[in-house]
């Protein structure tokens, strides 16, 4: 396996753990009160902007390749980073 493949294959799977947590934000979104329905909202919709800048940025490591996934790397990290914190402040923001 490659580093690239590798590299693919943790973010993938950490990407996978971020969407469960998106889910289980949307499912108490639906059970909370109106107020707080709106908080909800606000965080469930900056995740999922994240989780689709993070496939994006997957999705081009994969078309560009060994040559370029250098360069790549670091756009996908600093996305799978900035998603990976905005799961974990939307889960802390919405505990209870």
């Amino acid at each position: 396996m490659s580093t690239l493949d590798a590299y693919k294959q943790k973010v993938e799977a950490e990407l996978e753990l971020a969407q469960v947590k998106l889910a289980a934000l949307k499912a108490k979104a639906g059970n909370a009160a109106a107020d707080a329905q709106i908080k909800y909202a606000e965080q469930v919709d900056l995740l999922e902007h994240g989780v689709v800048a993070t496939k994006a940025k997957l999705s081009e490591l994969s078309t560009e390749g060994e040559e370029a996934w250098e360069h790549l790397k670091d756009d996908a990290e600093s996305a799978w980073h900035s998603l990976r914190a905005a799961v974990q402040n939307a889960t802390d923001k919405l505990k209870g």
